[in-house]
């Protein structure tokens, strides 16, 4: 009999496959032979719910590679392992079937599909993310999950369901390259990579990278899989004559040691030069340890990442048990070989849940290959994995950890943690110069030593590098190229105000002070630049100077150099160096002397405050002589006298104020501590009013007056008067685009001769009432015509002038730090005084209303003196209250009570109430104390007679 699957259906209606024994069984309990029931139906259950004895694994990798030679080791020891371990599939087996790609597409689609055969469950490889790239169709047809170590980008699309990538992906050591390019401050880098799906989608990750960083890829060199030696002399020597000096290099481990190599070679591990490997490179140094002393001669300053592994003692038990494995291949360990590991234990733990659930290990024909006929080939053996759906989605939700770390997989079926090591070769090894994760990018501390949450700048940051050449200097990243091209710098070709830049006919040159500046910042540069310098224009009209940057943004020429305003739009198409001259538009208009009429001393005070001074003076006065009166004999005598005393003290305080004897007069005339108080005051207030008199009156005095009413651009605006500018001056745009002046108003003025006729003659007489220009020219203009013109108000456009460069051109930035340090040296005054000279007229406008001081600007002061003066008055007021209240009673005292009763005073004797208080006041202090010490004394003297009566 023939034992092979059949199909039983049972009573109960279901159907079971069995295979031929079980028949057998069958066959004995129907015709009646005695056996144990309970037996029976124990084996029946046992054959039912039972796991299968082994699940078919298989591994596609190319054995004789690097890392083929790294993971098929440790993919067998991991099957070794799980077999060993009673916990993990309980009892089931695992089948391992290698097969070797031979790092090839087509040899990886026929042996996957031979794999296919065997009904795998789970198929793990391969490196190449090339054949990983032309068997996913094969896998995605017949669901069977694929473990992959290809680290392609793209490979976690959604039109791969059935591959996962247990290794870290490309995408974020791409990441880790660009956060290193942009902590070094390169803006170009040149990419060497190999052409095939992992170099080129690799590379595509990196630009984008870059592009978030302001970076970018100046140029893509691609190398075949197996370059020979002059094919890769021949890209390096081409790449050699770009100008970027930072190389990334991203190709297959088998073949990348021959790039530095041919390098090294041609001069290109030397000083200046920056060579950035992806984790390839430490693919191929552990895997070969120990490294030979010619290779890591080769790789001497080189930086290259790797995939972080976290120390643990599950990674150091296995690495001290590594060499006793008795399996062929490599006996040198890499970072893929972790991963092969871990990735046998994940397929084990996610085999275990899928039985554990109730999974089958089934397969069952593909309906879609029962079609095809006429072929020789056995399609009809490839049958669909029933359960690869599900075991896919166990896959996914992994939380694991194993020799590389922990495996949990995000959305995008990525490692939720990814972590690169950053190393340099130094000596006869390499050493670790810091980390790169997804959270806290760059940082000396290793991810797993710190909160993942808490990324702080400070900590973006690396150990020092040992760079090509054995320099701790950090290389510049670019240089001129090398291919006998000089510097095309374009200069304006200017007809007026060759001050700044103009042509020298013998010998044929450039001169001017933009150009000595810009001479002076390439000499303060740590490299040659050669150049030539090109005219733009012809020489009869100022250039559009908007066309020379718009020419240098379309390749015409590399730079320009000149009085080029910095302006929004120009920044826009191209990159300007720092400004080494500030420059703004302003309006310079005619000017004429003021004359000065025979009461020009009293325009430095406006009506309204000459008259609260006056009525001050006076104030003040009458304070002070109610203060003194009573106590100061120079405060008494005929009424003429005491108005003069009221007044010409105060005079004597104003004068004093010059001569600096304040105090004495104070103390001299005043005798009141009240008087001297308010006295002290006033002198303040009149020592301030007339120091600001002086400095308005000499103001006064030498102010210059518009001829026009134009006293800033809103009244320019409003005129409607024609505006000059300067031939081929952005001011033309300006005023036309941002303050919407006609353009009917604008005219162009070639020359500072043009400028001088256009103002004489004015708007009335073909000319134009004001000019609009940069702030550097009308300070020569108005040096040259001794300052006949005035500069109306202030700046209204703030900018300065720069060197164009092209986009991301790497000379912008040594430019600009050499302009700073002619700034800093004194260097860049030193040629402005040279060209331009030192600009002396005066930058004051129709100020006979600004110089005019108001009662606003002094009504604090007045305040202060009149608090002072009421409070002084309270105080005489009461004092003198008091004592005539006590005079009063003194009086009252003597009188004799009266035998008839008191009648109403008539009005008339108010009156003479109201005169008694007057000359009471009007009495000296002295004699009033007299009479009331003489009263008291006599009151005293009438007490004691009476009672001797």
């Amino acid at each position: 009999m023939m034992v092979g699957t059949r199909y039983v259906l049972l009573q109960d209606g279901f159907v079971f496959k069995i295979r031929g024994s079980m028949i057998l069984i069958l066959v004995v309990c129907m015709f009646g032979v005695h056996v144990n029931d309970v037996a029976a139906k124990d084996a029946l259950s046992l054959y039912d719910s039972s796991r299968p004895k082994s699940v078919n694994v298989g591994a596609l990798i190319t054995f004789d590679s690097v890392i083929g030679r790294a993971v098929r080791p440790s993919i067998q020891a991991a099957v070794d392992d799980v077999n060993a371990d009673s916990s993990v599939l309980q009892g089931t087996r695992l089948e391992l079937y290698f097969h070797d790609t031979n790092c090839s597409g087509y040899f990886g689609i026929v042996d996957a599909l031979k794999l296919m055969e065997k009904n795998v469950a789970v198929a793990i490889g391969p490196q190449s993310s090339g054949i990983a790239h032309v068997i996913t169709d094969i896998v995605n047809e017949l669901h069977v999950p694929l473990l992959t170590f290809a680290t392609d980008p793209t490979l976690t699309a959604l039109q791969y369901p059935y591959i996962l990538r247990v290794t870290q992906s490309d995408y974020f050591q791409m990441y880790a390259i660009a956060d290193l390019v942009d902590h070094y401050g390169w803006r170009e880098v040149v990419a060497i990579f190999v052409d095939d799906e992992y170099g080129r989608n690799g590379i595509s990750v990196l630009g984008d990278a870059l592009a978030e960083k302001s970076a970018k890829i100046s140029y893509k060199a691609t190398l075949s899989s197996g370059a020979s030696e002059s094919e890769i002399s021949d890209l390096l020597v081409q790449v050699n004559l770009m100008e970027s000096r930072v190389f990334i290099l991203h190709v297959n481990p088998d073949s990348g040691l021959n790039v530095f190599s041919v390098a090294k070679n041609l001069a290109m591990m030397s000083e200046g030069y920056v060579w950035i490997a992806t984790d390839w490179l430490l693919s191929v140094i552990d895997a070969t340890q120990p490294v030979d002393h010619g290779t890591m001669n080769l790789l001497q300053g080189v930086v290259a990442l790797r995939h972080h592994i976290p120390s643990s003692d599950l990674k150091k038990k296995f690495v001290s048990r590594w060499k006793n494995l008795q399996y062929g291949g490599n006996r040198s360990l890499n970072s893929y070989s972790f991963y092969a590991y871990d990735s046998v234990w994940l397929a084990a733990h996610a085999l275990d849940s899928f039985l554990n659930n109730g999974g089958n290990i089934s397969f069952s024909r593909d309906p879609k290959l029962s079609v095809i006929k006429g072929s020789s080939l056995n399609l009809a053996s490839l049958s669909i994995f029933d359960g690869g759906r599900k075991l896919i989605n166990l896959l996914l939700g992994s939380n694991y950890t194993g020799l590389a770390g922990h495996y949990q997989f995000d959305s995008q079926k990525n490692l939720v943690r990814p972590t690169i090591d950053v190393l340099n070769f130094v000596g006869p090894g390499y050493r670790n110069i810091g980390y790169w994760s997804k959270f806290s990018g760059l940082s000396v501390v290793a991810p797993e030593n710190r909160d993942s949450r808490n990324k702080s700048f400070s900590d973006q940051n690396l150990y020092s590098v040992i760079w090509p050449g054995q320099t701790k200097n950090q290389p510049r990243g670019w240089v001129f190229p090398k291919n006998g091209k000089q510097l095309r710098i374009a200069v304006p070709h200017r007809v007026s105000f060759l001050n700044f830049v103009s042509e020298i006919k013998d010998p044929p040159g450039v001169q001017g002070y933009c150009i000595d500046v810009f001479e002076a910042a390439v000499s303060l540069l740590a490299y040659p630049v050669p150049r030539t310098y090109i005219l733009y224009g012809n020489g009869k009209r100022n250039p559009t100077y908007n066309n020379i940057v718009q020419d240098v943004a379309q390749d015409k020429y590399d730079a320009a150099v000149g009085d080029i305003t910095i302006t929004t739009n120009r920044t826009r198409i191209v990159d300007f160096t720092q400004p080494f001259l500030e420059s703004g538009l302003v309006i310079v208009a005619p000017v004429k002397r003021s004359k000065l009429s025979a009461w020009a001393f009293l325009e430095p005070f406006t009506l309204q405050m000459w008259l609260v001074t006056l009525a001050f003076f006076i104030f003040v006065g009458a304070v002070v002589w109610i203060l003194e009166h009573r106590i100061n004999s120079e405060f008494r005598g005929s009424r003429k006298q005491q108005l003069m005393t009221i007044l010409w003290p105060l005079a004597d305080f104003a004068g004093s104020a010059f001569r600096r004897c304040s105090i004495h007069i104070v103390r001299e005339n005043t005798e009141s501590t009240l008087g001297r108080l308010v006295l002290i005051i006033w002198l303040f207030v009149v020592l301030i009013i007339t120091q600001s008199y002086t400095a308005s009156l000499t103001s006064i005095l030498t102010v210059q007056q518009l001829a026009s009413g134009i006293t800033g651009l809103d009244s320019l605006i409003a005129t409607g008067d024609p505006i000059g500018i300067q031939d081929g001056s952005f001011a033309r745009s300006y005023l036309i685009n941002e303050l919407n002046v006609a353009p009917s108003r604008i005219i162009s003025l070639k020359d500072q001769k043009d400028y001088s006729d256009a103002l004489d003659r004015g708007p009335a007489n073909g000319g134009v009432a004001a000019i609009v220009d940069e702030l550097p020219y009308i300070e020569v203009f108005l040096a040259n015509v001794d300052c006949s013109y005035h500069i109306v108000g202030p700046e209204f456009t703030k900018s300065g002038w720069g060197f164009a460069l092209q986009r991301d051109s790497p000379l912008a930035v040594d430019l600009s730090m050499a302009i700073l340090t002619l700034s800093e040296n004194g260097e860049l005054q030193r040629i402005h005084d040279k060209w331009l000279g030192i600009f002396r007229c005066s930058d004051q406008g129709d100020q006979t209303e600004e110089t005019q001081m108001t009662l606003k600007s002094f009504w604090g002061l007045f305040l202060i003196i009149g608090v002072a003066c009421f409070l002084a008055l309270v105080c005489f007021v009461w004092k003198v209250a008091c004592q005539y209240c006590k005079f009063n009673s003194e009086d009252s005292s003597e009188e004799i009570e009266p035998t008839e009763p008191v009648r109403a005073r008539p009005p008339l004797l108010h009156l003479a109430s109201i005169r008694e208080l007057m000359v009471f006041v009007d009495r000296k202090e002295e004699e009033v104390k007299e009479i009331l010490r003489s009263k008291k004394g006599s009151s005293r003297g009438g007490g004691s007679n009476g009672s001797a009566v």
